[in-house]
Protein backbone atom coordinates (compact mmCIF):
# COMPACT_ATOMS: atom_id res chain seq x y z
CA UNK A 1 0.00 0.00 0.00
CA UNK A 2 1.05 3.42 -0.76
CA UNK A 3 0.66 5.43 2.90
CA UNK A 4 -0.05 8.48 0.63
CA UNK A 5 -2.11 7.62 -2.03
CA UNK A 6 -4.26 4.99 -0.01
CA UNK A 7 -4.72 1.25 -1.65
CA UNK A 8 -4.07 0.55 -5.27
CA UNK A 9 -6.81 -0.32 -7.61
CA UNK A 10 -5.14 -4.04 -7.16
CA UNK A 11 -5.28 -3.51 -3.28
CA UNK A 12 -8.71 -2.26 -3.20
CA UNK A 13 -9.84 -5.32 -5.25
CA UNK A 14 -8.38 -7.33 -2.85
CA UNK A 15 -10.06 -5.86 0.25
CA UNK A 16 -13.49 -6.29 -1.79
CA UNK A 17 -12.57 -9.98 -1.89
CA UNK A 18 -11.54 -10.36 1.30
CA UNK A 19 -14.92 -8.74 2.54
CA UNK A 20 -17.03 -10.71 0.48
CA UNK A 21 -15.06 -14.06 1.69
CA UNK A 22 -15.94 -12.65 5.32
CA UNK A 23 -19.44 -12.79 3.89
CA UNK A 24 -19.70 -9.12 3.97
CA UNK A 25 -21.43 -7.69 0.64
CA UNK A 26 -22.41 -4.99 1.95
CA UNK A 27 -18.96 -3.64 3.14
CA UNK A 28 -17.37 -4.70 -0.45
CA UNK A 29 -20.00 -2.37 -1.84
CA UNK A 30 -19.27 0.47 0.15
CA UNK A 31 -15.69 -0.06 -0.92
CA UNK A 32 -16.10 0.05 -4.06
CA UNK A 33 -18.65 2.64 -4.03
CA UNK A 34 -16.05 4.88 -1.67
CA UNK A 35 -12.62 4.08 -3.38
CA UNK A 36 -13.12 2.51 -6.28
CA UNK A 37 -16.18 4.05 -7.47
CA UNK A 38 -18.00 3.38 -11.09
CA UNK A 39 -18.30 6.99 -12.84
CA UNK A 40 -20.95 6.02 -15.88
CA UNK A 41 -20.73 8.41 -18.57
CA UNK A 42 -23.01 9.90 -20.65
CA UNK A 43 -21.73 9.89 -24.11
CA UNK A 44 -22.07 13.21 -26.45
CA UNK A 45 -23.01 12.81 -29.89
CA UNK A 46 -20.29 11.54 -32.28
CA UNK A 47 -19.23 13.97 -35.49
CA UNK A 48 -16.73 12.64 -38.03
CA UNK A 49 -17.89 13.74 -41.38
CA UNK A 50 -14.71 14.55 -43.83
CA UNK A 51 -15.05 18.33 -43.52
CA UNK A 52 -14.52 18.18 -39.46
CA UNK A 53 -11.61 16.00 -39.59
CA UNK A 54 -9.92 18.23 -42.19
CA UNK A 55 -10.90 21.31 -40.33
CA UNK A 56 -8.90 19.43 -37.34
CA UNK A 57 -6.13 17.82 -39.98
CA UNK A 58 -5.09 21.31 -40.78
CA UNK A 59 -5.24 23.24 -37.62
CA UNK A 60 -2.60 19.74 -36.27
CA UNK A 61 -0.75 20.46 -39.27
CA UNK A 62 -0.97 17.13 -40.39
CA UNK A 63 0.87 15.53 -37.45
CA UNK A 64 0.18 12.53 -35.34
CA UNK A 65 -0.43 14.58 -32.02
CA UNK A 66 0.36 10.79 -29.90
CA UNK A 67 3.61 10.22 -31.54
CA UNK A 68 4.84 13.66 -33.15
CA UNK A 69 5.25 11.98 -36.27
CA UNK A 70 3.97 13.37 -40.15
CA UNK A 71 0.74 11.87 -41.79
CA UNK A 72 -0.07 11.92 -45.25
CA UNK A 73 -3.50 13.34 -46.62
CA UNK A 74 -5.92 10.37 -47.17
CA UNK A 75 -6.47 11.48 -50.54
CA UNK A 76 -3.01 10.81 -51.61
CA UNK A 77 -3.19 7.26 -50.16
CA UNK A 78 -5.67 6.39 -52.34
CA UNK A 79 -4.77 7.87 -55.62
CA UNK A 80 -1.19 6.13 -54.51
CA UNK A 81 -3.49 2.70 -54.63
CA UNK A 82 -5.48 3.45 -57.53
CA UNK A 83 -2.31 3.78 -59.31
CA UNK A 84 -0.43 1.17 -58.28
CA UNK A 85 -3.06 -1.19 -56.53
CA UNK A 86 -0.65 -4.22 -56.29
CA UNK A 87 2.13 -2.48 -54.78
CA UNK A 88 0.31 -0.15 -52.49
CA UNK A 89 -3.59 -2.19 -52.40
CA UNK A 90 -6.02 -1.25 -50.32
CA UNK A 91 -9.00 -2.99 -49.30
CA UNK A 92 -12.40 -1.31 -48.63
CA UNK A 93 -12.68 -2.77 -45.03
CA UNK A 94 -9.21 -2.32 -44.38
CA UNK A 95 -8.57 -5.88 -44.19
CA UNK A 96 -4.81 -5.86 -42.86
CA UNK A 97 -3.84 -9.01 -45.71
CA UNK A 98 -5.04 -6.84 -48.37
CA UNK A 99 -4.24 -3.00 -47.24
CA UNK A 100 -0.80 -1.68 -47.29
CA UNK A 101 0.85 -1.24 -43.84
CA UNK A 102 0.77 2.76 -44.85
CA UNK A 103 -2.60 2.61 -44.22
CA UNK A 104 -2.71 2.47 -40.68
CA UNK A 105 0.53 4.02 -40.05
CA UNK A 106 -0.20 7.42 -42.02
CA UNK A 107 -3.67 7.78 -42.71
CA UNK A 108 -4.62 10.56 -40.20
CA UNK A 109 -7.68 10.54 -38.29
CA UNK A 110 -9.51 12.19 -35.55
CA UNK A 111 -9.23 10.93 -31.76
CA UNK A 112 -11.10 12.27 -28.41
CA UNK A 113 -8.26 12.80 -26.41
CA UNK A 114 -11.14 12.18 -23.26
CA UNK A 115 -13.15 9.19 -25.48
CA UNK A 116 -16.45 9.57 -26.03
CA UNK A 117 -17.19 6.32 -23.92
CA UNK A 118 -15.46 7.81 -21.09
CA UNK A 119 -17.53 11.15 -20.91
CA UNK A 120 -15.52 13.37 -23.44
CA UNK A 121 -17.22 15.52 -25.25
CA UNK A 122 -17.61 15.69 -29.08
CA UNK A 123 -15.50 19.46 -29.71
CA UNK A 124 -12.57 20.87 -31.41
CA UNK A 125 -11.18 21.27 -28.36
CA UNK A 126 -11.16 17.36 -27.25
CA UNK A 127 -10.17 16.35 -30.82
CA UNK A 128 -6.60 15.74 -32.42
CA UNK A 129 -5.09 14.46 -35.30
CA UNK A 130 -3.63 10.63 -34.72
CA UNK A 131 -2.97 7.75 -37.05
CA UNK A 132 -5.41 4.91 -37.55
CA UNK A 133 -2.84 2.52 -35.38
CA UNK A 134 -2.58 4.74 -32.68
CA UNK A 135 -6.68 5.48 -32.64
CA UNK A 136 -6.88 1.93 -32.37
CA UNK A 137 -3.97 1.47 -29.72
CA UNK A 138 -5.61 3.96 -27.45
CA UNK A 139 -9.33 3.20 -28.16
CA UNK A 140 -11.29 3.79 -25.11
CA UNK A 141 -8.57 4.95 -22.82
CA UNK A 142 -7.12 8.50 -21.56
CA UNK A 143 -3.81 9.71 -22.36
CA UNK A 144 -2.91 8.90 -18.31
CA UNK A 145 -4.01 5.18 -18.34
CA UNK A 146 -1.45 4.71 -21.14
CA UNK A 147 1.36 6.97 -20.16
CA UNK A 148 1.17 8.91 -22.92
CA UNK A 149 1.42 12.77 -23.61
CA UNK A 150 0.18 14.84 -26.18
CA UNK A 151 3.05 16.67 -28.59
CA UNK A 152 2.40 20.20 -30.17
CA UNK A 153 0.60 20.79 -33.16
CA UNK A 154 2.88 21.22 -36.93
CA UNK A 155 2.46 23.83 -39.24
CA UNK A 156 0.98 22.68 -42.00
CA UNK A 157 2.69 25.58 -44.38
CA UNK A 158 5.85 23.16 -43.28
CA UNK A 159 4.31 20.18 -44.10
CA UNK A 160 1.15 19.76 -45.98
CA UNK A 161 0.24 15.77 -45.52
CA UNK A 162 1.30 15.81 -49.38
CA UNK A 163 -2.34 17.63 -49.91
CA UNK A 164 -0.64 20.07 -52.88
CA UNK A 165 1.20 16.82 -54.44
CA UNK A 166 -2.42 15.46 -54.18
CA UNK A 167 -4.29 18.60 -56.11
CA UNK A 168 -1.13 18.70 -58.91
CA UNK A 169 -1.55 14.84 -59.30
CA UNK A 170 -5.47 15.11 -60.32
CA UNK A 171 -4.68 18.63 -62.13
CA UNK A 172 -2.33 16.08 -64.33
CA UNK A 173 -5.36 13.51 -64.44
CA UNK A 174 -8.60 15.01 -64.29
CA UNK A 175 -9.87 11.39 -64.71
CA UNK A 176 -9.62 10.40 -61.32
CA UNK A 177 -12.11 13.31 -60.13
CA UNK A 178 -14.73 9.69 -61.48
CA UNK A 179 -13.32 8.21 -57.92
CA UNK A 180 -16.24 9.08 -55.50
CA UNK A 181 -13.48 8.99 -52.80
CA UNK A 182 -10.93 11.17 -54.42
CA UNK A 183 -13.34 13.20 -55.54
CA UNK A 184 -14.05 14.43 -52.17
CA UNK A 185 -10.87 14.70 -50.81
CA UNK A 186 -9.75 16.97 -53.35
CA UNK A 187 -13.09 19.37 -52.81
CA UNK A 188 -11.93 19.74 -48.79
CA UNK A 189 -8.07 19.97 -50.52
CA UNK A 190 -8.95 22.54 -52.70
CA UNK A 191 -10.90 25.16 -50.03
CA UNK A 192 -8.25 24.71 -48.11
CA UNK A 193 -6.76 27.64 -47.03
Amino acid sequence: MNPRKGPSKAETLRDVCKALLDDKRTHAKRIVRNVYPFHPAVPDKRRSDPGSMMRVFLRDGFIDRYSGERLVFPGIMRLLSFYMPTEFPFHPNWKMTNTHIAYWELVPTVDHIIPISRGGPDRDSNLVTTSMMKNAAKANWTLEELGWSLHPPGDVQRWDGLMQLFIELIRNDPRLLGEPYLKKWHALASTAP
